[in-house]
């Protein structure tokens, strides 16, 4: 009788670890108050930056292991803006992004460290249609504010570097000095701005 009150007692305790460890709350990117920015090297001479003006996605927030968060954004390819029509609609051709074929950008994470008061999330970003592992390096997510609509938000900020020839991304010009007309490293600089759903909202999507 004791041996089974200790299983039982063992198991009930494991249980509850669990269910508590596994807990998330869900969040969707709010793409209004969030940028997703980029810059590359000009000819060698100074960086152009532009934007990626709509972006989709959500966030489940482990709690209390942020570590077990889940993290998934879409990002429309024909979004990108860099302030010079001719040069955006290169960019969007087959040249570069080819939007008509290749739409969306996307992110899903796969493992999440935490790195002192920082994040190093790691996931599968797809450009172009293929698919490789990078890693950002975050900080936040925020505190929990509430806004005058009545709404919860928090916000986080993530940095990453890719090589655009890796994502198939090959179209290259040389200057008459031989510099790269457009550089091979790519910098990433997300602002995103999150807004928790509420119970009903997070039910019907799950």
């Amino acid at each position: 009788m004791q041996l089974t009150r200790t299983s039982g007692l063992i198991a009930t305790l494991l249980f509850s670890g669990a269910s508590a460890f596994a807990q998330t709350s869900s969040w969707d990117i709010d793409p209004v108050h969030s940028t997703v920015q980029f810059s590359v090297r000009h000819m060698a001479i100074s960086n152009v930056t532009g934007n990626f003006n709509k972006l989709s996605g959500t966030v489940a927030l482990g709690q209390p292991d942020i570590t077990k968060s889940q993290i998934s954004a879409t990002i429309d390819a024909a979004s990108i803006d860099t302030r010079e029509e001719k040069r955006d609609g290169h960019l969007k051709s087959p040249d570069f992004f080819d939007v008509a074929k290749y739409p969306t950008l996307a992110f899903k994470s796969k493992r999440i460290v935490q790195a002192g008061d920082k994040l190093q999330v790691a996931g599968d970003l797809t450009i172009h249609g293929v698919t490789k592992e990078v890693t950002l390096d975050v900080d936040g997510p925020t505190k929990e504010v509430t806004d005058p609509f009545g709404m919860v938000r928090r916000g986080f900020s993530a940095t990453t570097k890719v090589h655009r020839q890796d994502y198939g991304l090959v179209w290259s010009s040389v200057s008459k000095a031989g510099d790269a007309v457009v550089g091979d490293d790519i910098k990433i600089a997300l602002e995103i701005e999150l807004v928790k759903k509420t119970p009903a909202a997070a039910t019907s999507t799950n």
